[in-house]
């Protein structure tokens, strides 16, 4: 299978399969629309007819000759290959991530919060510490053979439980070292009670850093307010770039927004942010039930398509400046990523990664917690059901019919199974919505790391 498209007057043909992404003239863009495979040795004399009008029989062949010797080397409608049974379901999954519900409470009320506003539909709550060390001893046993794992620590607001996270992560790190575990930490602020002590604290030992914004203060005040109904932008945005200014270099960060249909003009969120001092953005589309005012809706998706066509153009805008802004839905590899099993399954949530809540109780991921039909077990009593475990491993671009045919399947590895449940109440069937997003994205990410590699590539000729 390959997919084609063009931006720009550029020409761009991916092969699924193998991942390789090609920059064409007219003419090679045009042959392949109308081949499949398998390609015969010579170019098919009624191809040479079709296009002899415009183009000379030499130059038809020579172009069909370089298409062909692409589909020789497995470049060009490639096949997949044959993935072993195990690797799609193993028999034994290690949890190697968990995401701490270290508070079920937030200061802040933000419009679209999956979370009910922090408290996922029960009591405001914190986690004590001895419950997140029950939970490290969890992954520690639960990790199998795996040195690495992830934390993450979540809300609700993490930082209303700040002595739970110093604790957690000072036992971590002894275990890690008494088990032959690297942990990594990452943790997720809307930036309210950062101060220097707390961003001091986050750049020695957080790994990775997520602050909470929404863009232009009108945006961010009108989707993020504090329990009194006041805006937070000039609150944290000072705050974030303080911490940022001195995060180092080998500690990761970035700013995570949210667009809904108040802002679809969204790109001018990100350039407000990257005008802010913020070279490291996501923004990520709101998920919301219809009749909500914010909603994104079908009608939408041609303003998006060419917002985020807008945004790879200012970023190659400001390639070209000299400058640098790094967008996180624009982050492909064009040599295909990630180990195959990642591209199949991705993300793990439910078997590979998991998310503890306050009393302990273990769901697939963040976006489940609270849903008694996905509870997977508790950190205090070592429950863990390895059944659920092993269906959400079974899930993958095979189970998940749309995906099948899709081209954009080894990228986005099926969609998120929380949002497809929330959409549809199968975690099977695809969230149409974000597929559509995902694909628009990935147009744009591709495109533009294609164009970056070919502009590289003529400044060391």
């Amino acid at each position: 299978m390959i997919h084609q498209f063009q931006h720009n007057q550029v020409n761009i043909v991916l092969d699924v399969a193998s991942g390789a992404v090609h920059l064409m003239d007219d003419l090679g863009y045009a042959l392949c629309s109308k081949l499949a495979p398998p390609l015969p040795e010579r170019c098919p004399p009624e191809l040479i007819r079709a296009f002899e009008p415009e183009c000379s029989r030499e130059k038809i062949e020579e172009t069909y000759g370089e298409l062909l010797a692409l589909y020789r080397e497995g470049m060009l409608f490639s096949e997949d290959e044959p993935i072993p049974a195990g690797m799609i379901k193993p028999e034994q999954i290690p949890v190697k991530a968990l995401c701490l519900h270290v508070s079920h409470d937030c200061n802040l009320r933000c419009s679209y919060c999956f979370a009910n506003t922090g408290d996922y539909g029960s009591a405001r709550s914190l986690m004590s510490s001895e419950t997140a060390r029950r939970a490290i001893d969890f992954v520690i046993e639960k990790s199998q053979k795996r040195r690495n794992i992830e934390i993450d620590f979540f809300g609700g607001e993490p930082l209303m439980a700040w002595k739970t996270v110093k604790d957690t992560v000072e036992y971590a790190e002894a275990q890690g070292k008494l088990h032959g575990k690297n942990f990594r930490f990452t943790i997720t602020t809307n930036g309210m009670l950062l101060n220097d002590e707390i961003s001091k604290y986050i750049n020695e030992h957080m790994d990775n850093v997520v602050l909470s914004a929404d863009g232009r203060r009108e945006i961010h005040d009108a989707m993020r307010p504090t329990p009194s109904g006041k805006g937070s932008y000039d609150i944290v945005l000072p705050k974030f770039k303080k911490l940022m200014e001195s995060r180092p270099m080998n500690k990761d960060y970035y700013l995570r927004g949210t667009y809904t249909a108040r802002n679809l003009d969204f790109s001018q969120d990100v350039m407000d942010l990257y005008r802010a001092g913020f070279d490291q953005i996501s923004m990520e589309p709101v998920v919301a039930p219809d009749g909500c005012g914010y909603e994104l809706k079908k009608s939408d998706l041609g303003r998006l398509r060419e917002e985020y066509w807008n945004l790879a153009d200012r970023l190659l805008q400001i390639d070209e400046a000299g400058g640098f802004l790094n967008f996180f839905h624009f982050n492909v590899s064009l040599d295909q990523g990630p180990c195959i099993i990642k591209r199949l399954r991705g993300c793990g949530a439910g078997c590979e990664y998991a998310a503890v809540t306050p009393e302990g109780d273990i769901y697939p991921c963040h976006q489940f917690a609270g849903d008694p039909e996905f509870r997977m077990g508790n950190v205090l009593d070592g429950s863990f059901d390895r059944q659920r475990a092993a269906a959400f491993a079974g899930v993958s671009v095979y189970t998940r019919e749309p995906c099948r045919e899709c081209w954009a399947r080894y990228y986005c590895s099926g969609g998120c199974s929380a949002a497809n449940f929330h959409a549809n109440g199968d975690i099977n069937r695809c969230y149409e919505m974000a597929c559509e997003l995902e694909r628009m994205r990935l147009e744009c990410a591709i495109s533009l790391a294609a164009v970056r590699a070919g502009n590289e590539e003529a400044a060391l000729a």
